[in-house]
Protein backbone atom coordinates (compact mmCIF):
# COMPACT_ATOMS: atom_id res chain seq x y z
CA UNK A 1 0.00 0.00 0.00
CA UNK A 2 1.29 3.20 -0.83
CA UNK A 3 1.56 5.93 1.62
CA UNK A 4 -1.55 8.34 1.50
CA UNK A 5 -0.77 12.26 1.98
CA UNK A 6 -3.04 14.41 4.22
CA UNK A 7 -6.00 12.68 4.27
CA UNK A 8 -7.29 13.22 7.61
CA UNK A 9 -10.56 12.21 7.44
CA UNK A 10 -9.27 8.88 7.22
CA UNK A 11 -7.00 9.45 9.90
CA UNK A 12 -9.70 10.14 12.13
CA UNK A 13 -11.87 7.34 11.13
CA UNK A 14 -8.91 5.19 12.22
CA UNK A 15 -8.27 6.58 15.64
CA UNK A 16 -11.93 6.42 16.17
CA UNK A 17 -11.96 2.63 15.56
CA UNK A 18 -8.87 1.75 16.97
CA UNK A 19 -8.92 -0.36 19.89
CA UNK A 20 -4.91 -0.38 20.99
CA UNK A 21 -3.56 2.76 19.34
CA UNK A 22 -0.11 3.20 20.31
CA UNK A 23 1.85 6.54 20.08
CA UNK A 24 5.42 7.32 19.18
CA UNK A 25 6.77 10.42 19.41
CA UNK A 26 9.75 12.69 19.70
CA UNK A 27 11.51 15.50 19.61
CA UNK A 28 9.23 17.83 17.18
CA UNK A 29 5.80 17.21 18.97
CA UNK A 30 7.71 19.63 21.76
CA UNK A 31 9.40 21.94 20.04
CA UNK A 32 5.88 24.00 19.68
CA UNK A 33 5.77 24.51 23.50
CA UNK A 34 9.21 25.76 23.58
CA UNK A 35 11.95 22.85 23.56
CA UNK A 36 14.66 22.86 21.29
CA UNK A 37 15.55 19.99 18.95
CA UNK A 38 19.66 18.56 19.57
CA UNK A 39 20.08 18.51 15.75
CA UNK A 40 19.46 20.70 12.77
CA UNK A 41 20.88 23.64 11.87
CA UNK A 42 19.14 25.33 14.87
CA UNK A 43 19.86 22.41 17.00
CA UNK A 44 21.05 22.45 20.43
CA UNK A 45 24.03 20.77 18.99
CA UNK A 46 25.10 23.96 16.65
CA UNK A 47 25.57 25.70 19.99
CA UNK A 48 26.71 23.23 22.09
CA UNK A 49 29.69 20.35 22.02
CA UNK A 50 27.43 16.61 22.60
CA UNK A 51 30.71 15.57 24.57
CA UNK A 52 29.20 16.60 27.69
CA UNK A 53 26.28 13.91 26.92
CA UNK A 54 28.95 11.53 26.39
CA UNK A 55 29.43 9.20 29.69
CA UNK A 56 33.53 9.10 29.56
CA UNK A 57 33.49 12.86 29.33
CA UNK A 58 31.13 12.82 32.34
CA UNK A 59 32.82 10.84 34.66
CA UNK A 60 36.30 12.72 33.57
CA UNK A 61 34.67 16.54 34.03
CA UNK A 62 31.72 15.88 36.17
CA UNK A 63 31.38 19.89 37.06
CA UNK A 64 32.09 21.13 33.37
CA UNK A 65 29.79 18.66 32.00
CA UNK A 66 27.08 19.30 34.68
CA UNK A 67 27.40 23.17 34.21
CA UNK A 68 26.37 22.85 30.36
CA UNK A 69 23.84 20.11 30.92
CA UNK A 70 21.92 22.66 33.86
CA UNK A 71 22.20 25.49 31.25
CA UNK A 72 20.68 22.95 28.20
CA UNK A 73 18.36 20.72 30.14
CA UNK A 74 17.18 22.90 33.80
CA UNK A 75 17.15 26.85 32.98
CA UNK A 76 14.68 26.35 30.78
CA UNK A 77 12.68 24.64 33.30
CA UNK A 78 12.20 28.21 34.79
CA UNK A 79 10.04 29.31 31.81
CA UNK A 80 7.53 26.31 32.49
CA UNK A 81 6.93 24.98 28.98
CA UNK A 82 3.74 23.77 28.91
CA UNK A 83 1.77 20.70 26.53
CA UNK A 84 0.50 21.82 23.08
CA UNK A 85 -2.28 20.75 20.91
CA UNK A 86 -0.83 17.30 20.01
CA UNK A 87 0.27 16.50 23.62
CA UNK A 88 -3.76 17.15 24.78
CA UNK A 89 -4.71 15.19 21.79
CA UNK A 90 -2.89 11.94 22.56
CA UNK A 91 -4.08 12.53 26.64
CA UNK A 92 -7.08 12.65 25.82
CA UNK A 93 -7.09 9.37 23.54
CA UNK A 94 -5.84 7.51 26.33
CA UNK A 95 -8.67 8.88 28.79
CA UNK A 96 -11.22 7.69 26.09
CA UNK A 97 -9.00 4.09 26.10
CA UNK A 98 -8.16 4.45 21.93
CA UNK A 99 -4.99 5.00 23.04
CA UNK A 100 -2.70 2.03 25.40
CA UNK A 101 0.36 3.64 25.98
CA UNK A 102 2.88 6.50 24.73
CA UNK A 103 6.54 5.44 24.01
CA UNK A 104 8.50 8.79 23.89
CA UNK A 105 11.88 9.59 22.92
CA UNK A 106 12.02 12.98 25.17
CA UNK A 107 12.95 13.90 28.60
CA UNK A 108 10.84 16.61 29.13
CA UNK A 109 7.92 15.19 31.16
CA UNK A 110 5.28 16.97 28.87
CA UNK A 111 2.65 13.79 28.14
CA UNK A 112 2.88 13.49 31.91
CA UNK A 113 1.74 17.37 32.31
CA UNK A 114 -1.32 17.00 29.38
CA UNK A 115 -1.97 13.85 31.95
CA UNK A 116 -0.86 10.80 29.69
CA UNK A 117 -0.88 8.10 32.49
CA UNK A 118 1.12 5.18 30.37
CA UNK A 119 4.35 7.08 29.26
CA UNK A 120 7.14 5.30 28.27
CA UNK A 121 10.15 7.35 28.54
CA UNK A 122 12.33 5.25 26.27
CA UNK A 123 15.49 7.84 26.62
CA UNK A 124 15.10 8.39 30.41
CA UNK A 125 13.38 11.70 32.33
CA UNK A 126 14.98 14.60 32.93
CA UNK A 127 12.88 15.48 36.29
CA UNK A 128 14.70 12.84 38.29
CA UNK A 129 18.36 12.42 39.03
CA UNK A 130 20.56 9.37 39.64
CA UNK A 131 23.57 8.23 41.91
CA UNK A 132 26.30 6.82 39.52
CA UNK A 133 27.34 4.47 42.43
CA UNK A 134 24.05 3.68 44.71
CA UNK A 135 22.19 3.93 42.35
CA UNK A 136 19.59 5.88 44.03
CA UNK A 137 16.99 8.10 42.19
CA UNK A 138 16.27 11.13 43.49
CA UNK A 139 12.78 13.84 42.14
CA UNK A 140 14.20 16.85 41.39
CA UNK A 141 14.11 19.42 43.36
CA UNK A 142 14.50 23.73 43.68
CA UNK A 143 18.39 24.07 44.57
CA UNK A 144 19.46 20.36 43.46
CA UNK A 145 21.77 21.96 40.77
CA UNK A 146 22.50 24.78 43.16
CA UNK A 147 26.11 23.08 43.63
CA UNK A 148 27.73 21.25 40.89
CA UNK A 149 28.60 18.53 40.42
CA UNK A 150 25.25 17.68 42.62
CA UNK A 151 26.16 14.48 44.76
CA UNK A 152 24.21 11.73 46.41
CA UNK A 153 22.71 12.80 50.01
CA UNK A 154 22.96 8.55 50.88
CA UNK A 155 26.45 8.05 49.54
CA UNK A 156 28.15 11.15 48.24
CA UNK A 157 28.42 9.40 45.03
CA UNK A 158 28.61 11.53 41.61
CA UNK A 159 24.85 12.53 40.30
CA UNK A 160 24.20 12.61 36.54
CA UNK A 161 20.45 13.08 35.30
CA UNK A 162 18.22 10.08 35.06
CA UNK A 163 18.63 9.69 30.96
CA UNK A 164 20.58 8.18 28.61
CA UNK A 165 23.95 9.59 27.42
CA UNK A 166 25.93 8.91 24.89
CA UNK A 167 27.88 5.42 25.97
CA UNK A 168 24.57 4.22 27.66
CA UNK A 169 22.35 1.16 26.80
CA UNK A 170 18.85 1.29 26.97
CA UNK A 171 17.29 0.47 30.14
CA UNK A 172 15.65 -3.47 29.39
CA UNK A 173 12.08 -3.01 30.73
CA UNK A 174 11.46 0.67 28.52
CA UNK A 175 12.66 -0.98 25.68
CA UNK A 176 10.38 -4.76 26.70
CA UNK A 177 7.55 -2.62 27.18
CA UNK A 178 7.79 -0.99 23.73
CA UNK A 179 8.03 -3.80 21.83
CA UNK A 180 5.06 -5.70 23.68
CA UNK A 181 2.93 -2.22 23.09
CA UNK A 182 3.82 -2.17 19.17
CA UNK A 183 3.41 -5.73 18.98
CA UNK A 184 -0.31 -5.73 20.21
CA UNK A 185 -1.09 -2.34 18.19
CA UNK A 186 -3.65 -1.73 15.35
CA UNK A 187 -2.52 1.70 15.21
CA UNK A 188 0.51 3.74 15.66
CA UNK A 189 0.69 7.05 15.96
CA UNK A 190 3.79 8.39 14.93
CA UNK A 191 4.77 11.90 15.94
CA UNK A 192 7.77 14.68 15.70
CA UNK A 193 10.74 11.87 15.02
CA UNK A 194 12.77 11.56 12.29
CA UNK A 195 13.48 8.00 12.97
CA UNK A 196 17.43 9.01 12.92
CA UNK A 197 18.39 7.66 16.81
CA UNK A 198 18.79 4.04 17.27
CA UNK A 199 17.38 1.59 19.01
CA UNK A 200 14.85 3.54 19.63
CA UNK A 201 14.03 4.52 15.71
CA UNK A 202 13.73 0.38 15.53
CA UNK A 203 10.67 0.06 17.76
CA UNK A 204 8.12 1.12 15.17
CA UNK A 205 9.21 -1.68 13.04
CA UNK A 206 7.79 -3.88 15.63
CA UNK A 207 3.85 -2.52 15.12
CA UNK A 208 3.74 -5.30 12.48
CA UNK A 209 -0.35 -5.58 12.89
CA UNK A 210 -0.94 -1.34 13.07
CA UNK A 211 -1.99 0.91 10.71
CA UNK A 212 0.19 3.40 10.79
CA UNK A 213 -0.75 7.79 10.83
CA UNK A 214 2.69 9.76 10.83
CA UNK A 215 2.54 13.37 11.50
CA UNK A 216 5.48 15.32 10.65
CA UNK A 217 6.45 18.27 9.09
CA UNK A 218 8.74 16.75 6.41
CA UNK A 219 8.98 13.02 5.22
CA UNK A 220 11.20 10.98 7.57
CA UNK A 221 12.85 7.32 7.50
CA UNK A 222 9.25 5.64 8.39
CA UNK A 223 7.01 7.90 5.64
CA UNK A 224 7.91 5.68 2.90
CA UNK A 225 8.33 2.00 4.13
CA UNK A 226 6.12 2.07 7.41
CA UNK A 227 3.59 5.24 7.34
CA UNK A 228 -0.26 4.27 5.44
CA UNK A 229 -1.10 8.19 6.04
CA UNK A 230 1.66 10.99 6.37
CA UNK A 231 0.14 14.08 7.83
CA UNK A 232 2.34 16.51 6.89
CA UNK A 233 2.15 18.97 9.16
CA UNK A 234 3.35 20.70 12.68
CA UNK A 235 2.31 18.39 15.32
CA UNK A 236 0.34 21.14 16.72
CA UNK A 237 -2.06 21.99 13.48
CA UNK A 238 -1.75 17.86 12.40
CA UNK A 239 -3.88 17.61 16.10
CA UNK A 240 -6.19 20.47 15.64
CA UNK A 241 -7.49 19.50 12.81
CA UNK A 242 -7.57 15.80 13.75
CA UNK A 243 -9.76 17.15 17.04
CA UNK A 244 -12.37 19.22 14.47
CA UNK A 245 -13.02 16.23 12.35
CA UNK A 246 -12.87 13.23 15.39
CA UNK A 247 -15.71 15.89 16.86
CA UNK A 248 -17.84 15.10 14.19
CA UNK A 249 -17.91 11.29 14.46
CA UNK A 250 -17.21 10.18 18.32
CA UNK A 251 -18.90 11.11 21.35
CA UNK A 252 -15.70 12.25 23.10
CA UNK A 253 -15.52 15.83 24.82
CA UNK A 254 -11.98 16.85 23.38
CA UNK A 255 -9.72 19.75 25.37
CA UNK A 256 -9.40 21.95 23.34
Amino acid sequence: MATIFNDYDTAAKWIAEAKQAVAFTGAGISVESGIPTFRGPDGLWSRYDPQVLDLGYFYAHPKDSWEVIREIFYDYMEKKPMPNAAHILLAQLEKDEIVKGIITQNIDGLHQKAGSRNVIQFHGTAQRLVCTQCRKKYDLRPGMLDTLPPLCESCGGLMKPDFIFFGEGIGPEEYQKSEELCKEADLLIIVGTTGEVMPASMIPYEARKAKVIEINPEPSRYTEDKSDIFLQEKATVAAKELIRRLDNITPFHWMK
